[in-house]
């Protein structure tokens, strides 16, 4: 339990960042222990219907019938070797990124990359006839839409900035940015071309999320307005303090527990001792209004 208890803890107070992360890492470890509980169960398929429901299909009448895949694709990774390259970039690029712009933009971004990358994934298969035969069957997933959308949007707003590499020096971001792009998703394009049609996408979807950040436009304000609604909906509500009247001119909350009682009391004793501290230094009529009726008051309740 203190791991477990660790790990939430983490995951409340952490960056957008890291819950990204996690939120990543959790899906593998599900999709891992699944294929374990699998192959012991002797249901080897068990795993694999998993990962349709969750994968986004490149057949437009099953995506129909499985709309929420277009989110839960870019959290769905299989390969340990795919999952772990994704987090490392997820984690360099992202750390730049937040350190010039906000969480809340960090969110938005991996979410429409992933969007933009998914709806170009399906729209190529569909639409390209090199792709005929194979829409039937063929799904996408992986957080690499998303993390290129992070890494182009990055370059683009900060293209000159500068970083060290070992055994290359200082190497400006928007290199480094063309450089991943070309590796991910360009090279050996036959080897996982529906995996690069999506990085494509997000790449797309970065572009023209940096170039409207420079020119002032954030074009990913809607999603942030749209998932703080959400957050509101769904955000426990605070419970109301009861509040009693002693007098007509007093009021005071009802402390929640000891610890805030003392604390109340202790506040209200400092303010008292500053207010006689004043009298003795200036006289009673160095007190402003609000500290005379304080005063009178405490003393109606001393008599």
């Amino acid at each position: 339990m203190g791991v477990f208890d660790d790990l939430k803890r983490s995951f409340k107070t952490g960056s957008s960042l890291t819950r990204l992360i996690y939120v990543n890492s959790f899906v593998f470890l599900f999709i891992k222990i699944l294929e374990m509980v699998a192959v012991i169960s002797g249901h080897p398929s068990m795993a694999n219907v998993a990962l349709s429901y969750l994968a986004i299909p490149a057949s437009t009448d099953v995506l129909l019938t499985r709309p929420w895949t277009i989110i839960t694709y870019m959290f769905l990774h299989q390969g340990f070797i795919h999952f772990l390259f994704n987090m490392m970039l997820l984690y360099w690029f992202g750390k730049i990124f937040i350190s010039f712009l906000d969480q809340r933009k960090l969110v938005s971004v991996y979410l429409l990359g992933g969007i933009a990358g998914g709806l170009l994934y399906v729209a190529a298969y569909n639409l390209i006839p090199a792709f005929a035969e194979a829409v039937i069957g063929s799904v996408c997933m992986g957080a690499s839409a998303s993390v290129m959308a992070i890494v182009i949007a990055a370059a683009i707003y900060l293209p000159e900035m500068e970083l060290f590499l070992p055994f290359f020096g200082n190497v400006k971001l928007k290199y480094l940015a063309l450089i991943t792009f070309l590796i991910t998703s360009v090279f050996d394009f036959s080897v996982n071309t529906g995996g690069k049609i999506a990085h494509i996408g997000g790449a797309l979807l970065g572009f023209a999320y940096g170039y409207g950040l420079k020119n002032g436009n954030d074009i990913g304000a809607w999603l942030n307005a749209f998932l703080d609604f959400v957050v509101t909906i769904f955000k426990p509500r605070k419970k109301l303090k009861v509040t009693y009247r002693k007098a007509k001119t007093e009021s005071y909350t009802k402390p929640k527990t000891d610890y805030d009682y003392n604390r109340s009391k202790a506040e209200h004793q400092k303010a008292i001792d500053h207010i006689l501290d004043k009298i003795s230094k200036g006289g009673y009529e160095s007190l402003t209004k609000e500290e005379k009726e304080l005063l009178f008051r405490e003393s109606q309740k001393k008599n």
